[in-house]
């Protein structure tokens, strides 16, 4: 006997409710950056390691709501878990073959890859299970992020030295949005989000300041490397290296945990479509004024609500700031491959910010 359409809607909503699927919208611009710091051209490994941080990061949202079942019956009782809709049971098993699946695509990637998403992996199982109440966490959390840039940009090859920068921006505006979520149920004092926002300045600020000066982050190659031809990289002299900041401290109590969360190919022939050399090539001006777009529009996204969460810090407000936060990481990625070089991966990272917007509406990613 076939199930009735009352029985499969409820089901599939609860679902996509627990997984937070909107915010996985978020996800694949942190390999894509990755690659695009490395210096490579998005391949096959790098598809592999979108697969793996997607599954990665869902295994996350689902043990987060399993091990928050008890405080989300108090503060949350809408919740998957606490209503009922999903069984605890299903929830782990949910959350340790995503993990597995998550591997796996890493290992098709190659051994390194595959090192790379087991420390992931583990982060994101030490954080929801034992480090998200204690002031490690939203260091853990910010960990797990800028570890899962790194993925995309060892899955890619090129010189995984680069990437660290881009990951530490990253990880540090993980910091920040998991340290606002730890008040997000009950509220609390602006402080959270006045550092939020004061980190989002600093942040947005190093981005322009690199594109002004000169000093971005350039898919630049040893000496003696021959350039090749079709890639989304801007070929430039050696550029100091950004300077990465310096993690400010925070304190909080709660984390929802949701913050954690294409194969291109051809040959060029003249002038890109961008005005440079190669698929997607365009002049550094040209780079650098995307990305200053793409910053700005960074800090737009993540800067209001923590404007008004700061003004408000009421539950309702500090989960808004919470979301924008989320969505903030698209035009951050998008603008750190723009930084890199690689304009048509910033174009096409952004792209995804309608759809994460749009469907963020209809279920909430916090």
């Amino acid at each position: 006997m076939r199930p009735s359409p009352r029985t499969v809607g409820p089901g599939l909503r609860a679902w996509v409710e627990l997984l937070r699927l909107p915010a996985l919208f978020t996800v694949p611009g942190d390999a894509l950056a990755g690659a695009a710091a490395a210096g490579a051209r998005p391949n096959s490994r790098t598809l592999l390691a979108i697969g793996s941080s997607l599954c990665l990061y869902e295994a996350g949202m689902a043990l987060n709501d399993w091990a928050d079942r008890a405080e989300d019956a108090v503060d949350r009782p809408h919740r998957p878990l606490p209503s009922g809709r999903i069984r605890p049971t299903a929830a782990l098993a949910a959350a340790g073959g995503l993990t597995a699946a998550g591997l796996a695509l890493a290992s098709r990637a190659g051994r390194r890859p595959l090192a790379v998403a087991g420390a992931l992996a583990a982060t994101v199982w030490s954080y929801d299970l034992v480090l998200k109440r204690t002031p490690a966490g939203p260091l853990a959390m910010a960990a797990a992020r800028g570890l899962d840039l790194l993925l995309g940009g060892v899955a890619a090859g090129g010189d995984t030295r680069k990437v660290v920068a881009p990951a530490l921006t990253l990880a540090t505006h993980t910091l920040a949005v998991t340290t606002v979520s730890r008040h997000e149920t009950r509220g609390g004092s602006p402080w959270a989000p006045l550092t939020a926002l004061a980190t989002t300045t600093a942040l947005t600020w190093s981005l322009t300041r690199a594109d002004r000066t000169g000093d971005s982050r350039t898919n630049d190659q040893p000496p003696g490397h021959t350039p090749t031809t079709g890639g989304d990289t801007i070929p430039r002299q050696p550029a100091s290296r950004a300077v990465a900041f310096a993690p400010p401290s925070f304190s909080g109590t709660r984390s929802s945990g949701t913050t954690f969360g294409t194969s291109f190919s051809g040959t060029s022939s003249g002038k890109g479509a961008l005005g440079g050399t190669g698929f997607g090539a365009a002049e550094p001006n040209t780079a650098a004024a995307l990305g200053g777009v793409l910053a700005a529009v960074y800090a737009v996204t993540f800067a209001r609500p923590l404007f008004h969460a700061a003004l408000n810090p009421s539950p309702p407000l500090t989960q808004r700031a919470v979301g924008g936060g989320i969505r903030a990481m698209i035009p951050l990625q998008a603008a750190l491959a723009a930084r890199s070089g690689a304009p048509v991966t910033a174009l096409l990272t952004v792209a995804l910010a309608p759809a994460a917007r749009r469907f963020s509406r209809k279920v909430s990613v916090t």
